[in-house]
């Protein structure tokens, strides 16, 4: 199993254990599952949640009856995953997943796509998701948009800078996001189209794309939104109704792309 140190060094540090349980991050958590509920086979289907970090969806889905395996490739994450109930957890990597051909309902890569700038990877990790699903089982990946740096960055006011400027365009150019500050993320970001062809290259049938957050992320008022009951629906409705529309997609931080193995 390889995985870029810096990498490693940022996930060590334990961030995943509240990025989507608190504050903004709850919008991107809240449509993830979502979408998935919308499209996963009936528990107590299989899943393979591979890349789930520290267990914020393997958690809902055990509490839903699916029968949950968390792989990822960092021990902190393994380690806190497996106090779940439900679910079990165990070291792996994307790209060869320790698990038998075709015997999964559903595979759900919700962040190694992340963090695989090598095409021949992420085509790999796709490759082995549809290998681990059962014949018109799911397939469900996560990108983040070749955009949302750059969105972030003025949303942030950190675009001012020359450094932060100069490693958005870069990311804007190449996909390759490398954080101007020490010890920050580290990362690939996706076209739409790009999305499209890795799947084909895959072997897998054109995907449907959903723009998770919409336009919505980027609004200085969100946990307002989020944290009250009634307007977070209203929030969450409105993002059902453009998740497919494909002028929107790219202005979304993350897409998740869904097939059948």
């Amino acid at each position: 199993m390889i995985m870029d140190p810096a990498v490693m060094a940022y996930y060590e540090r334990g961030g995943e254990l509240t990025r989507l349980r608190q504050g903004r991050g709850r919008l991107e958590y809240w449509r993830t599952r979502d979408v998935l509920r919308r499209a996963l086979p009936p528990a107590p289907a299989r899943v393979l949640d591979v890349g789930g970090g520290t267990g914020v969806h393997a958690e809902w889905l055990a509490a839903g009856g699916y029968d949950v395996e968390l792989i990822d490739p960092v021990p902190l994450h393994v380690e806190e995953a497996a106090k779940l109930p439900g679910v079990r957890a165990r070291l792996g990597d994307a790209r060869a997943l320790p698990v038998p051909d075709g015997q999964a309902g559903a595979v759900l890569l919700l962040g190694p796509l992340y963090h695989l700038p090598e095409r021949a990877d992420r085509v790999r990790a796709l490759a082995e998701a549809r290998r681990a699903a059962r014949p018109g089982g799911l397939v469900a990946a996560a990108f983040i948009s070749r955009y949302a740096c750059l969105h972030d960055s003025i949303r942030l006011g950190t675009f001012a800078r020359e450094e932060s400027r100069a490693a958005d365009h870069r990311s804007l150019d190449t996909g390759v996001i490398v954080s101007s500050r020490e010890g920050g993320f580290r990362g690939y970001g996706h076209l739409p189209e790009e999305i499209l062809a890795e799947f084909a290259d895959a072997g897998l049938p054109e995907p449907r794309l959903h723009g998770l957050e919409g336009a919505f992320w980027l609004y200085g008022d969100l946990d307002d939104w989020l944290d009250d009951d009634g307007r977070r629906e209203l929030l969450l409705d409105a993002a059902r109704r453009l998740e497919r529309e494909p002028s929107l997609l790219g202005v979304s931080g993350h897409l998740l792309a869904l097939s059948t193995a």
